[in-house]
């Protein structure tokens, strides 16, 4: 085994309950537990649980953050409130996507969610771009991540939290939330198309949350669910998947992402080359009509 492929704090609920764990984006992951199948139905039905610790974790805070944040992403982030998330992109200078990504804006900084490959190149090329009066912190190795998904899954919240959470619209999150004594973020956003909530705590956190969830709602259907569903799960609701949909020799307008890609904010990261790469395409297309 390679040295340097990662291990979530789950990993080891993942090897003795799979047979198909794999290298994903440097991380050890399951492809599915019973069938991808029968995963992907659980979480159309009832509900599947997801180990999502490999996505990264960057944290921007300081006066400055709001402009900073307007320079290096694609959507205008001065539209956020506290407790409100956006997705968004990266782009390099010639408009290609370096990665897709979730922008929190929260108490008193911003968070931002990136896929898992090259999280360093990634954080170090927000680093090149740093303004004053801002400071950004590589978080990722400090948290881990769940996603609960499926009709069922504010059902099975609400078991395990004392706050109300029926009012949290989706792309909103509450931070600093009791979850069956762990201080958690619970966010309601997912990959999956369905009601669905993603929850950030600690290492030590997410065994018990984990463990529990899986051992308390067995009758409501709940299910551990795998790389593989997750995939099927995105593609009939046709998400993009970074390294498959979206590269950086891709623009936000090629991949269908305009609406995340606000061209009156002011000047961003690659935003001339992806202007004129629009301009082009739509004098393409009005050619072939």
């Amino acid at each position: 085994m390679n040295d340097n492929i990662k291990k979530t704090a789950l990993y080891d609920y993942h090897k003795e309950n799979s047979n198909n764990v794999i290298d994903f984006s440097g991380f050890l992951l399951p492809v599915f537990y019973s069938s991808i199948l029968e995963e992907h139905q659980s979480v159309r039905k009832d509900a599947g649980l997801f180990d999502v610790s490999h996505m990264g974790q960057i944290l921007i805070s300081g006066s400055s953050s709001e402009r900073f944040l307007q320079m290096v992403t694609t959507n205008n982030v001065s539209k956020l409130k506290k407790g409100q998330a956006q997705y968004s992109a990266i782009c390099n200078k010639e408009g290609g996507i370096i990665d897709d990504i979730i922008v929190y804006k929260c108490e008193s900084d911003y968070m931002l969610v990136l896929n898992a490959s090259d999280i360093d190149k990634k954080f170090d090329w927000l680093k090149s771009f740093q303004i004053k009066e801002i400071k950004i912190e590589n978080r990722s190795k400090e948290f881990s991540m769940i996603a609960l998904q499926g009709p069922k899954s504010r059902k099975i919240i609400q078991n395990i939290i004392k706050d109300d959470i029926s009012k949290i619209k989706f792309y909103q999150f509450v931070q600093k939330i009791d979850c069956l004594g762990h201080n958690i973020l619970l966010s309601r956003t997912g990959y999956t198309g369905e009601l669905g909530f993603e929850i950030y705590c600690s290492h030590d956190a997410v065994k018990n949350i984990w463990s529990y969830i899986l051992d308390n709602f067995k009758h409501e259907g709940v299910k551990p669910a795998g790389l593989g569903c997750r995939d099927t799960l995105r593609l009939e609701m046709g998400y993009h998947l970074y390294g498959n949909d979206l590269n950086i020799f891709t623009d936000p307008f090629m991949a269908g992402l305009g609406w995340i890609t606000d061209l009156k904010k002011g000047e961003f990261v690659g935003k001339d080359k992806i202007s004129s790469k629009k301009i082009s395409q739509s004098t393409c297309l009005i050619y072939f009509i």
